[in-house]
């Protein structure tokens, strides 16, 4: 979730490498009560919001430029830190599709930094795309980004907006939606953790839960991380009709992407502050899991493996590679290589990534890992913060 106090916090936590020492432990747990009581929103339970929920569960078809043989989409991250389910899983779904034109910008090309974890290598940046679609996108995808407030990406998803493009803020990235002004007397949603927070600071838009995505007019937005499977698939819906849809969510292994869904059994209770103080306790437990990367592997079940496996607060995910080899996934995305300086006092694991396994069932199967290793409580508070609703 792109709570900025959040992701310093969680920055601060990976660099304590060692087992640390009486006075390290001290810092710990001061490190620990700013994090529970500056970092989480102590004692948040569900919340109330005051708007009807719209019943229409699809999008309304896209505008497309006559110049477009098909839909231009264009999905833009910040360099430093978007997040990377939000990225990752809109491009590998539309790509698979072959429905759109499809790029992924950032202000810069070269490394884009994702949280909770991996890089990528980004080719193609903003003025790069306007060189090429001067007329503008037909689609804009926004992710979550660290700076919610960047101006340069605020000032170019407005510009788009005005050349007619359709804006979707995935998870927390209606947050630069909301700074752009882009949700002023508009419905919106967001991931439960942040609504909240939204309502106060953004007073002219009606805030909406128990929604999936919503779309009013000219703007589309999401609840949190997991959501970007439906939204996608509701996308190629919208493009490309009901048939093509179902046939690229049965290669996901996802049985519906409707718009329904219950905010209200998502938020942190004692269970979940209390697992987050003892895994940023235990800290000398702390594991990297290695995540080998091969030809042609789907980036989607990358981003949902790591994704989950870097929010436990005992582990994180990192991608690896024989060395000197150049690897592409499925959908043309270059992972950067982690290199392997950790502690010696980190835990290896590897988990194995094999293309058979549908995306779905292998954030499935992670989960179920996740359980097993480290427990029913931490499995909890990831699937909280992911908004995974099947829990």
């Amino acid at each position: 979730m792109d709570d900025r106090k959040t992701k310093e916090c969680n920055t601060d936590k990976m660099k304590l490498k060692s087992i640390p020492s009486t006075n390290h432990l001290v810092t710990l747990i001061l490190i620990l009560l700013t994090y529970l009581f500056f970092c989480l929103p102590f004692g948040m339970g569900p919340f109330h919001l005051f708007s009807q929920t719209p019943t229409k569960n699809n999008l309304e078809k896209f505008p497309v430029k006559k110049t477009h043989k098909k839909p231009v989409v264009a999905i833009i991250g910040e360099n430093q830190y978007t997040e990377l389910t939000d990225f990752l899983i809109p491009f590998g779904v539309l790509k698979r599709a072959e429905i759109a034109e499809v790029s992924l910008i950032a202000p810069n090309k070269g490394r884009m930094d994702m949280f909770p974890t991996l890089s990528i290598e980004i080719t193609t940046s903003i003025a790069d795309f306007d060189r090429l679609y001067p007329e503008g996108a037909d689609i804009v995808i926004v992710p979550a980004i660290h700076n919610s407030n960047n101006k340069i990406i605020i000032h170019w998803i407005q510009n788009q907006n005005k050349l007619g493009a359709t804006i979707v803020g995935i998870c927390d990235g209606v947050w630069t939606l909301a700074h752009a002004g882009l949700l002023k007397d508009k419905h919106a949603t967001g991931h439960w953790y942040s609504l909240p927070d939204l309502s106060k600071t953004f007073k002219d838009t009606i805030w909406t839960k128990n929604k999936r995505y919503l779309q009013d007019k000219d703007v589309i937005t999401t609840a949190g991380v997991t959501a970007s499977l439906p939204i996608s698939l509701a996308i190629v819906e919208s493009i490309a009709g009901f048939r093509k849809a179902k046939d690229i969510a049965s290669e996901l292994g996802v049985s519906n992407w409707d718009s329904s869904h219950n905010s209200d059994v998502f938020h942190f209770g004692w269970d979940e502050y209390s697992t987050a103080a003892k895994n940023l306790i235990f800290i000398w437990n702390y594991e990297t899991i290695e995540i080998p990367i091969y030809q042609g592997i789907d980036e989607i079940s990358v981003a949902l493996v790591a994704d989950a496996y870097s929010r436990t607060y005992k582990s994180k995910a990192m991608v690896v590679t024989s060395p000197n080899q150049s690897i592409v996934t499925k959908s043309g995305i270059r992972f950067v290589s982690d290199t392997n300086n950790e502690d010696q006092n980190q835990g290896q694991l590897s988990k194995k990534i094999a293309n058979e396994i549908k995306p779905v069932d292998e954030l499935k199967k992670t989960l179920s890992e996740i359980e097993n290793r480290y427990g029913t409580k931490t499995l909890r508070f990831v699937t909280k913060q992911i908004e995974y609703p099947t829990l």
